[in-house]
């Protein structure tokens, strides 16, 4: 059988009627199929797996064009658009044991074959949906994070100044005020000089204009991090509060003091005024609280961003302890720092190590020799070492449950290199096979004494 298809999936859109659905690829084994019902029925974001026999039964088990899953009574995919999901799903072993002399079976060989395929397009499908380094990387650098937990927790993924991923606290790289004509790439950070804002920006772009950033052409190119103008906005509107609570009371006890003077002559203003000073009161007092609440707000924003300061400050413009998160300007450096609970740290990253760009890597190369640090480099059955044109140098054929093995020993100067015969069997033989009617040649300047029964030995002089 061939495959000539990709396909490894199928989905459909249930309507609370058909039970029947097709999959055109081969399945060696029933426990090769999963079967997924989406839930919103709308825009499916939650999947749950179905169980075979209880919720669906299969046909077209090693069938070259598929079969059908066929959901049970009561099992019914509810209407819904793309909510029905089947996808292969291929065990990854190998059950054929290929005996020496025995009858060597096509069938046999190209199942396996098929099945080597459909692991290797299983196994593509995920790698597709990974997140990869670019096709073309001459120096991939370090590509490993921390096996620490606590290194890695509660941090961004990031690349630094090397080039090397790595994991940090920093959520930017902080250019200083906004400048016309700038370049800005992803997550630079600014200052707007018109109202103290600060800025992050979202897509790439040469910047023109003039501030404040909110109504330059290039705004939606960015994202508000400081809303200093609004801060700034809300105490100036609860000054403004106050004061005019103050003169709305001054002018009713100029109100009740021009009533007192006509007590005299008309007893029912006396009344009428002594009414209006008392809501006028009442007037100032909600006033009063409202710009109170309003500098509350200010301060407690003022708590939390301390502005522009020439070094790091010991405590908030209060006086009072540091919070986790509390951020300040740092004039003299001129970045962003944010309190991390024990130290000031600068909240950005250098442009050249943020992630632009990540695609499919189909040819990595190494930038320097690779040191396996102690560690064995795991090949899997039938795979190879090949020369850079892609031709194999040496096929490595896996045996299970192993235990004997060749080693390959350099030497130094005056004495020779060995490969020796080893495991865990006292005598262990070492066997170099021909192949067809191919010769084991051995050469020397030497008359070795050799001994070989079986094919043919060329010994060169």
């Amino acid at each position: 059988m061939t495959i000539s298809t990709l396909t490894r999936t199928k989905q459909y859109n249930g309507d609370n009627s058909t039970t029947v659905f097709a999959y055109d690829f081969n399945i060696q084994a029933e426990s090769e199929i999963e079967v997924y019902l989406g839930t919103p029925v709308g825009a499916p974001t939650s999947w749950t797996k179905k169980t075979l026999t209880t919720h669906y039964t299969l046909s077209g088990v090693g069938t070259a064009g598929g079969g059908n899953v066929t959901f049970t009574s009561g099992n019914t995919p509810p209407t819904g658009t793309g909510n029905v999901f089947i996808r292969r799903v291929t065990a990854k072993t190998q059950t054929s044991d290929y005996v020496e002399n025995d009858p060597f079976s096509a069938d046999t060989v190209e199942g396996n074959l098929d099945k080597l395929t459909q692991i290797t397009q299983d196994m593509q499908e995920e790698i597709d949906r990974c997140f990869k380094l670019g096709s073309i990387v001459p120096d991939a650098g370090e590509t490993e994070a921390s096996s620490v937990v606590a290194d890695r927790k509660n941090k961004l993924f990031a690349f630094d100044n090397d080039g090397d991923f790595s994991v940090t606290s920093e959520i930017g790289n902080v250019q200083g005020n906004w400048a016309a004509s700038t370049a800005y790439v992803l997550r630079d950070i600014v200052k707007d000089t018109n109202n103290n804002n600060i800025y992050i920006c979202i897509t790439a772009h040469t910047s023109s204009g003039s501030v404040p950033i909110s109504s330059n052409t290039d705004a939606a190119k960015w994202f508000l991090l400081v809303d200093a103008a609004s801060a700034t906005t809300s105490a100036s509107a609860a000054a403004s509060s106050a004061t005019a609570a103050a003169s709305s009371a001054t002018a009713s006890a100029s109100s009740a003091s021009t009533a007192a003077g006509h007590v005299s002559t008309c007893a029912g203003h006396v009344s009428t005024a002594t009414t209006k000073a008392g809501e006028a009161a009442t007037s100032a007092t909600a006033a009063a609280a409202s710009a109170t609440a309003a500098a509350a707000s200010a301060d407690n924003f003022d708590d939390t961003y301390y502005g522009a300061k020439s070094s790091d400050p010991s405590t908030d413009n209060d006086g009072d302890a540091r919070s986790v998160g509390d951020l300040y300007f740092n004039t003299s450096a001129n970045n962003l720092r944010v309190w991390n609970g024990s130290a000031w740290q600068v909240a950005a990253v250098s442009a050249s190590g943020l992630l632009t760009e990540i695609s499919e890597d189909t040819s990595p190369q190494l930038g320097g020799d690779l040191d396996t640090n102690s560690r064995n480099i795991l090949i899997d059955d039938a795979h190879f070492l090949a020369d850079d044109s892609g031709n194999e140098y040496i096929i490595f054929q896996k045996t299970a449950s192993a235990v004997n093995q060749i080693d390959v020993t350099n030497a130094a100067a005056s004495n020779d290199p060995s490969i020796t015969a080893t495991g865990d069997d006292s005598n262990v033989g070492l066997t170099i096979a021909a192949k067809g009617t191919g010769v084991v040649q051995i050469t020397t300047t030497m008359n070795p004494s050799i001994s070989s029964t079986g094919k043919a030995l060329v010994l060169g002089f």
